[in-house]
């Protein structure tokens, strides 16, 4: 019975996902007449109108925990986990000020979510060395017009029982490139909303992003990017197993 009730609950978080991107389309199409700067930042609003509307409906409770204060006055380099495509809402739902998300090129071809997605994310194919250069630039670019950014450093879902996959050292390296601090954030739910393995896995409940303690790199050079990204691992690993229950 409880997987029947997964199946049926599944079914209706997917309807409800799909009828709320079909309302949002307008006014997504309506900000990109402003362009990618101004209007990506557009859909960044509405895209987080649209993650609380869905979550309401779907019986998800969404909950910020700042286990350090944050200044959202202030500019990152955002690092999460990266576990379930539950993940997104997560991190909007989350992070409330002018960012940009680093995300896989293969989700903008999904139809309407996709055209959604290319506005309000910079898209990288890891495949391709001339693809990631240009992503990196485009995330240089952002930062400097006073944006924070988004990046999953695994990359890609962590399939494994650990609570992190390795890093890649791409955050890192833009952190100490252009000099803005890291703010770890995770998020221990989400693959229990929602597993990575199968869109008919969701379930209502709790999902928490929480913050955690703001890693300073100023100063820093290249030769400092794999200590960075292991204090990082670390910050972020305590923080899962912390809060995995």
């Amino acid at each position: 019975m409880k997987k029947i009730f997964q199946i049926v609950y599944s079914l209706y978080a997917i309807l409800v996902f799909v009828l709320l991107m079909l309302m949002v389309i307008v006014l997504v199409l309506i900000a990109s007449v402003f362009g990618k700067d101004k209007g990506g930042d557009m859909v960044y609003v509405i895209c987080r109108v649209w993650a609380a509307a869905w979550y309401l409906l779907i019986g998800i409770r969404h909950k910020v925990i700042y286990a350090v204060p944050h200044d959202a006055r202030r500019q990152y380099i955002f690092t999460g986990n990266h576990q379930s495509y539950q993940d997104i809402p997560a991190l909007l739902l989350t992070v409330k000020q002018r960012m940009r998300v680093l995300g896989k090129a293969e989700l903008a071809k999904v139809p309407v979510f996709g055209f959604i997605y290319n506005m309000a994310a910079v898209l990288v194919d890891r495949s391709s060395p001339e693809n990631r250069a240009q992503s990196v630039k485009q995330l240089k670019h952002v930062i400097s017009h006073g944006k924070s950014v988004f990046i999953f450093p695994e990359g890609t879902f962590n399939e494994s029982d650990e609570p992190l996959k390795s890093f890649y050292d791409g955050a890192f390296r833009i952190a100490i490139e252009t000099q803005t601090n890291i703010k770890p954030v995770i998020f221990p739910d989400t693959a229990r909303r929602m597993h990575w393995s199968s869109i008919f896995t969701m379930s209502p409940g709790i999902n928490r992003g929480i913050y955690l303690q703001e890693i300073d790199v100023q100063g820093l050079t290249a030769d400092d990017i794999k200590t960075l990204k292991e204090k990082v691992y670390r910050i972020m690993e305590a923080g899962l197993l912390k809060y995995k229950n």
